[in-house]
């Protein structure tokens, strides 16, 4: 069998293993310790030396503490798009809060505006007026923030930021994970840089910051025995894994020069053929991955298959949470976007370690189609 090709596998710099072997060396391989500390300085001049950031266990514990620190509680509203990964919603359902699903517009594939102050209003009609709104910055290309920041200081509604997928990402030079109340990142194994398992929480002030680390440390109170006020979660990232972090992030941006560089092989060669997602004005995109849109769901069905007989990984789009057995019942806000993107659209291998001679072999198989 040919040697598999990865949609997203991770991809080492060479400096991660000096880390983790300091870890080691100087027995730091309790939970926390000075790798933590500093991937969270690295990830602060990196992303903008006015943010504070908590390096958790995952970006999915990032969004479950960003939901309590904006007093999120059981029964409540919070506004969620429909088309992401199920790690966007879940944490509403942790605290026993509604998720209410927006769907995308066609422009940036993230969630629509206008869906989404027909959404406010219809909710503050019914008598719950949502609680956040959280909006993804899907396959690396950012939503539109300029519009849903000007709907959250109309409606006083807070923006928690998935940011899992676009680290490295911006409008008009301001990063991604910068403009909502409250920032995600993701360190998981496929995404653009990885610590293994991990992720982050990006807050605007040193005492949002305080709090989470707080909740992620199982809420201790400050006393000699274990005392406890609150509850609690073991959200905090490990100093072993952290080392890693400090590694990726000295080739963070070659990563992100590599995946665009992927995004126009295959736009290049494939134009004619395929739609792909463009860049509106002022957005730089990560193009963690390079996603097409096909004729149809045949179409694309028969594209997967042919990728997989010759051991070539690629995936659906997300298929929407408002399609979800899980949340069939929670309300939606559709316009049928994230529905046709979810039968037509196809992720092609995009990892930063892909070869030329790997991204040939797989635009050869789409251009017989």
């Amino acid at each position: 069998m040919k040697e598999r090709i990865w949609l997203s596998s991770p991809h080492m710099g060479g400096s991660e293993q000096k880390y983790v072997q300091e870890a080691f060396d100087t027995n730091w391989i309790a939970p926390l310790g000075p790798n933590v500390n500093e991937f969270e300085n690295a990830l602060q001049t990196y992303i903008g030396t006015n943010t504070h950031i908590a390096a958790l266990s995952s970006g999915t514990a990032a969004i479950h503490l960003a939901l309590i620190l904006l007093d999120v509680k059981k029964e409540d509203e919070v506004l969620c798009q429909s088309f992401t990964f199920s790690a966007s919603a879940n944490p509403i359902l942790y605290l026993g809060a509604k998720p209410i699903f927006v769907d995308s517009e066609p422009e940036t594939w993230n969630m629509c505006p206008k869906q989404l102050e027909i959404a406010i209003l219809d909710r503050i009609k019914k008598g719950k007026k949502p609680k956040a709104i959280i909006a993804v910055h899907l396959y690396g290309m950012p939503y539109n923030v300029v519009k849903i920041q000007e709907l959250s200081k109309k409606y006083e509604i807070p923006v928690i930021e998935d940011s899992a997928e676009a680290l490295g990402s911006k409008v008009n030079e301001q990063k991604c994970g910068t403009f909502g109340d409250y920032g995600i990142l993701s360190f998981n194994g496929n995404k653009i840089i990885t610590t293994s398992g991990g992720g982050a929480l990006i807050c605007n002030d040193a005492e949002s910051k305080k709090k989470a680390i707080f909740l992620a440390t199982q809420a201790r109170d400050e006393a000699a025995h274990y005392q406890h006020s609150h509850i609690g979660y073991n959200y905090r990232l490990s100093n072993v894994l952290a080392g890693i972090g400090r590694g990726q992030m000295e080739v963070l941006q070659e990563r992100i020069q590599a995946r665009r560089k992927n995004f126009n092989f295959y736009k290049e060669a494939l134009k004619q053929s395929y739609q792909f997602l463009e860049e509106p004005n002022g957005y730089f995109s990560n193009r963690w991955l390079t996603c097409i849109l096909t004729e149809s769901f045949e179409k694309r069905e028969k594209i997967r298959m042919a990728l997989q007989a010759q051991n070539i990984e690629s995936r659906p789009l997300w298929k929407p949470m408002h399609l979800q057995p899980i949340f069939q019942k929670h309300p939606r806000y559709i316009n049928g976007v994230s529905e046709n993107l979810f039968n037509k659209g196809l992720c092609l291998p995009s990892g930063s370690n892909c070869t030329e001679k790997e991204l040939s072999s797989i635009v050869e198989i789409l251009k017989r189609f």
